[in-house]
């Protein structure tokens, strides 16, 4: 009489690779997220640069050297914060999020897939975005690299938890909506291409406030100055904290 076997269960790190994979690709391949994470930072980008349709106070540095950091602000904002809170909530309310709960992969494995996940979509952006910028007449100090990977890596941690909080708590077709327009909101007031003291009126002291201030001014002051602001980095772990603390009270996984 043969005795049947369940096979085992991959390595944890190989399976939360194979769903990092899995995100990465998920949203590389929606027209709809590659439009908000790969071509709208380039449009913006190009725009900022070869139009004048907007006067900058460049404080001295070439237009293409002071628009860059806050285009991959942006990028680092469409991936962590819009996509990942659509993709996850429509998983949500599809039933996906709560089948694969019950996995070998499992909450923690899940949550670590889609934050890797979000990782690998920012390098392709980055690559992407530094390639534009370069054939621009970008030349980036090379020792300004870990401080602006740093800042990366802040930003994504803040807009990852807001996504999340967002996601688990609203429904789908909400969420759709709201991240579409908290993204508009933050771009064009939020201190992500502009500094917080080149904006208007009240936004200027709201804007560096927020987790969008925070990381424009953390990318600017890390490839223009070489050094992050101490103040930007307490900025984007309050708003870590806060919202990760909040997501992890209230996130419905169904």
């Amino acid at each position: 009489m043969s005795v049947q076997t369940t096979p085992a269960a991959a390595p944890a790190a190989r399976r939360i690779a194979a769903q990092a994979s899995f995100e990465a690709r998920a949203i590389l391949r929606n027209g709809e997220q590659l439009l908000v994470t790969i071509v709208l930072p380039v449009l913006v980008l190009v725009g900022l640069v070869r139009t004048s349709f907007i006067d900058l106070d460049t404080q001295g540095y070439t237009r293409i050297d002071f628009v860059t950091p806050g285009v991959l602000a942006l990028a680092i904002m469409s991936t962590a914060f819009t996509s990942q809170a659509i993709a996850t909530a429509f998983d949500r309310r599809n039933g996906v999020l709560r089948l694969l709960a019950t996995t070998p992969l499992g909450r923690t494995g899940l949550l670590a897939g889609k934050v890797l996940g979000v990782l690998a979509v920012e390098v392709v952006q980055v690559i992407v975005i530094a390639a534009v910028a370069l054939g621009l007449g970008w030349r980036p100090e090379l020792s300004a690299l870990p401080a602006a990977i740093g800042a990366g890596l802040l930003g994504t941690a803040a807009f990852t938890a807001l996504a999340l909080l967002l996601a688990g708590t609203l429904r789908a077709e909400g969420v759709l909506a709201v991240a579409n327009l908290v993204l508009v909101l933050l771009t064009v007031g939020g201190g992500v291409l502009l500094p917080a003291a080149q904006l208007a009126g009240p936004l200027a002291h709201v804007a560096v406030l927020l987790p969008s201030g925070a990381l424009g001014e953390a990318m600017r002051g890390a490839l223009l100055h070489g050094s992050v602001p101490a103040f930007s980095v307490v900025i984007l772990l309050g708003w870590t904290a806060a919202l990760g603390a909040g997501a992890a009270r209230l996130f419905r996984w169904h």
